[in-house]
């Protein structure tokens, strides 16, 4: 292998990022660098992160995602692998909209306006884009295929539309899935408390495949299990029983399920969800008034406030009864704010002697407790058993029939049986997921394309006449109805089965529904006439490495892995799941100051006007509380990366988000650390244009790298190849860039601290040093690779192979420390065991020195990292 520089003038002695990232953001595209192969005589790697909403700006998070995903990508492809490694936008969505009415300005304007701005920042970065593949989720030629999988499902029988109680966002004037709603019942947009409303709306049959989506989280080895605990407590799976209580003078039954049948012979009362329909027919006539005014007061509480824990449980009596078929006995039907509609059946059995919630409620309202179940060590108490609380664990059954004596866990299956021969009760599985609500009443979403006919009802859009483009003359008001309605040229149409006059669908589609797909529509992105070939998206998919926060874990990854199972289904695609691996990365945190003195909420304080070394509230003296969080405009606490890139260079800020902290941690900004990154990129500079201005032309004889000469050559010679091994099993493994990064830095080290630089391992050890750095800083490993005499870029270089017979070695460097504090290192045979290190370095001139007749208390030996530490007093 011969290195020789094609200009042999001499490089400039300063690092300039600024200069050397221009050009080569400049020079790559012209190269067609970062196309994506299509040859597949190669593994494929599909790298992707989650992309993003063009909001405007890039936040470092953004940084952070997108650096850790091109790092990876610039690994597999000097790997040898044909990568994929596209960008889009998430560009459909209410910020838009309710910018439109703030500013009077259209939502496609202020969307691709963004959108430009947001993509010149990410080529700022470096980032290895096929941006041939970029698509934007507003575009017709996107959305156009958005609506043709909506029309797969509803051909499939998976949507459809009916009336429902939906979450109502006061303030975005929407409805939200329940997904979209967060544990304190808040919208997780706009902050606003939600509301319960009643409208006609579209779902998604997602409960159809909830067994599936359960199940097949066992197949995501890849997925952090965090993740996928989140996700099948969502899907919630349950095992119980169906049961029917027959209502008194009625025909109609009471429908419950439960997982506890072993405890229905003590139901002492059964409970509606007020907005259940039979709750007006079981209602007696003396109980009406105070019936309907108990339901008008809970249709104003959230969901949050229905069903919290330390809230107290409310009901009235209806007046009804219902009858325990286990028993016969007749028993009172009330209706509370704690039982809901949308879950289960919308009632339940009430158990007060072996359900905590109903204990409490039955107490409260002086009904009937009935213990069915007792320890084993009461068996003997029966009937005379007292509760001070619930019990709810398994044990010996009582005031059972037949089932007296039984043990309440192994009698579930045959109560169950009992009920099934009797025809009052059947074995069910219940899952919490609920059917997914895409119903939004705004207009910048993809148009659902349907047309609803006073003949034929609900009539799909054909094919040919996709995509339902949304009109441009349109008024927002951000009233709650969507614009689209006003636009009567677009509403009307004759309906394309039979003519009659009709009119369109005019909700919008959840923008969840764009990025459910968009990862397949990647591989084929500019297919103006399918969905996408099913032949290249099988090649590509699944994705390999996803990348992307963790607040994703739920509702976007959910619906994606759903819509992969449907197109699976619809005969699109051969595989199960979407992504292969997840990262789920760590937010980037900033320093943040906080006067908590403030009345009402705490006080955030711009760091601009705080002395750190005395960081006090400018306007009235007090004392601020100082603290790492989540970087935000609100806390003041933001830095933007084009500051950091203006001052150090897109390389700089790369480095940092990589080194400061493991991928999946939290990373606190420090400019010091910044700083430190680009005093290393500056050495690095130094160290090779070093070598290039003293070595016109260099060859390597590999004769002298496989056998080096001297131990210096040896000893240099190993540690170039401890740095690929390590480094390449860093990034293999968990992408631990910040352990590789150091790995990188104790290679620079050693080519700089070296005597024989005028070898061919010094050449090999420059060689390698700037393969491994172009991965995390690839402006200026492309440029030092150019200058030591390359034609072809670095990025499309091989990545170094470790040499096993490097790695072998006659001595180890022995660090010795006192009482924790390293003071000098010793060379030892490396065969040596713990106690043949310690005597090495008791006889060392660096412990004698240090000792000075004082006494050894503790010698612990650590031979992993080669260090002997002594305890001194």
């Amino acid at each position: 292998m011969t290195i020789e520089r094609n200009d042999h003038s001499s490089p400039n002695s300063n690092y300039n990022p600024k200069a050397i990232e221009e050009k080569w953001q400049k020079t790559w595209p012209e190269q067609g660098i970062d196309q994506t192969p299509t040859e597949t005589d190669k593994p494929k790697f599909y790298a992707l992160s989650m992309f993003p909403y063009p909001s405007g700006n890039l936040h470092m998070g953004h940084v952070r995602n997108y650096t850790i995903t091109d790092a990876i990508a610039r690994v597999h492809r000097m790997q040898g692998y044909r990568v994929l490694h596209p960008m889009g936008w998430d560009a459909f969505g209410l910020p838009a909209e309710n910018a439109a009415i703030k500013n009077k300005t259209h939502p496609a304007k202020w969307t691709y306006n963004n959108i430009a701005q947001m993509r010149a920042e990410l080529k700022r970065l470096g980032l290895s884009y096929d941006w041939n593949c970029e698509l934007a989720t507003c575009s017709p030629d996107y959305y156009k295929w958005t609506q043709w999988i909506f029309l797969q499902f509803l051909q499939a029988g998976l949507a459809y539309q009916k009336e429902a109680a939906v979450n109502w966002d006061p303030i975005d004037q929407t409805v939200l899935a329940n997904e979209q709603v967060d544990s304190e019942g808040r919208s997780w947009r706009s902050g606003a408390i939600v509301e319960k409303k009643k409208l006609r709306q579209w779902f998604l049959k997602i409960t159809d495949y909830a067994e599936e989506l359960l199940k097949d989280l066992d197949k995501l080895t890849g997925w952090p299990e965090r993740v996928k605990l989140m996700q099948a407590n969502w899907i919630g799976k349950s095992v119980g029983a169906y049961l029917e209580f027959p209502i008194v003078g009625m025909d109609e039954k009471i429908g419950v399920f439960t997982t506890r049948p072993d405890t229905v012979y003590g139901v002492t009362y059964v409970v509606l969800a007020p907005e259940h329909p039979l709750t007006p027919k079981v209602t007696t006539p003396e109980r009406q008034e105070e019936v309907k005014t108990f339901i008008k007061e809970v249709a104003n509480q959230s969901e949050l406030e229905r069903t919290a824990e330390d809230k107290p449980k409310r009901g009235i009596p209806t007046g009804g009864k219902a009858i325990n078929p286990f028993t016969g006995e007749e028993i009172p039907i009330w209706i509370t704010d704690y039982v809901l509609f949308e879950y289960g059946t919308g009632a339940v059995m009430g158990v007060p002697a072996h359900d905590g919630r109903d204990f409490k409620f039955a107490n409260e309202q002086n009904l009937p407790i009935k213990v069915v179940i007792v320890p084993p060590e009461n068996e003997d108490l029966n009937l005379h058993y007292e509760l001070e609380e619930a019990y709810t664990h398994p044990g010996i059954m009582v005031n059972s029939g037949e089932f007296n004596g039984s043990n309440s866990t192994e009698a579930k299956q045959a109560i169950i049986e009992y009920a099934e021969e009797k025809g009052f009760g059947k074995a069910r599985v219940q899952y919490r997921l609920r059917d997914w609500l895409i119903s939004r009443q705004r207009y910048w979403g993809a148009p659902i394309p349907v047309i609803h006919c006073p003949k034929c009802g609900i009539v799909p859009v054909p094919e040919q006449d996709l995509p339902v483009q949304l009109p441009e003359n349109v008024e927002f008001t951000g009233r709650g109805a969507s614009p689209l309605a006003q636009v009567e040229s677009w509403v009307n149409v004759p309906c394309p089965s039979c003519g009659t006059p009709a009119k369109r669908e005019t909700d919008t589609m959840d923008t969840f529904i764009d990025s459910s797909w968009y990862y397949l529509r990647f591989c084929d992105a500019r297919n103006a006439g399918k969905v996408f070939d099913s032949a290249k998206t099988n090649d590509w998919m699944p994705v390999d490495q996803y990348v992307g926060g963790i607040e994703h874990a739920i509702l976007h990854l959910l619906y994606s892995r759903f819509f992969t199972k449907v197109l699976r289904d619809r005969g699109l695609l051969n595989f199960d799941e979407p992504f292969q691996r997840l990262l789920t990365q760590g937010m980037v945190q900033g320093l943040t100051y906080t006067n908590p003195q403030k009345s009402g909420n705490a006080k955030y304080i711009p760091s601009n006007l705080v002395n750190p070394n005395d960081p006090k509230d400018p306007e009235t003296g007090e004392p601020l509380e100082v603290s790492y969080q989540t970087m935000s405009k609100s806390k003041y606490n933001g830095v933007a990366p084009e500051q950091v890139i203006n001052k150090y260079g897109a390389d700089t800020a790369r480095m940092f988000v990589l080194f400061k902290a493991p991928p999946e941690k939290d990373l606190e900004w420090d400019e010091a650390d910044v700083e430190g990154q680009f005093r290393f990129l500056n050495r690095v500079w130094r160290l090779i244009t070093d070598f290039v201005n003293n070595h016109s032309s260099a060859k390597v004889d590999k004769s002298k790298l496989e056998n080096p000469e001297s131990k210096k050559e040896k000893d240099l010679r190993h540690a170039i190849h401890t740095a690929i091994k390590e480094v390449t099993d860093d990034l293999e493994s968990d992408y631990q860039f910040n352990t590789a990064i150091s790995e990188l830095m104790k290679l620079s080290n050693a080519l700089t601290d070296t005597d024989c630089k005028n070898s061919a391992i010094y050449t090999e050890g420059i060689h390698t040093l700037i393969l491994m750095l172009a991965p995390f800083a690839p402006h200026i490993a492309e440029e030092l690779w150019q200058l030591i005499g390359n034609n072809e870029s670095v990025h499309k270089a091989s990545w170094p192979k470790c040499d096993p017979a490097a790695l072998v070695t006659d001595e180890i460097t022995l660090v010795i420390q006192i009482n924790g504090k390293v003071r000098g290192t010793i060379e030892v045979p490396s065969q040596s065991n713990p106690e043949e290190l310690k005597k090495y370095a008791r006889e060392s001139k660096v412990i004698q020195r240090f000792i000075n007749g004082k006494q050894i208390k503790k010698v612990i030996c650590v031979p992993k990292r080669k260090v002997v530490n002594f305890v001194i007093e």
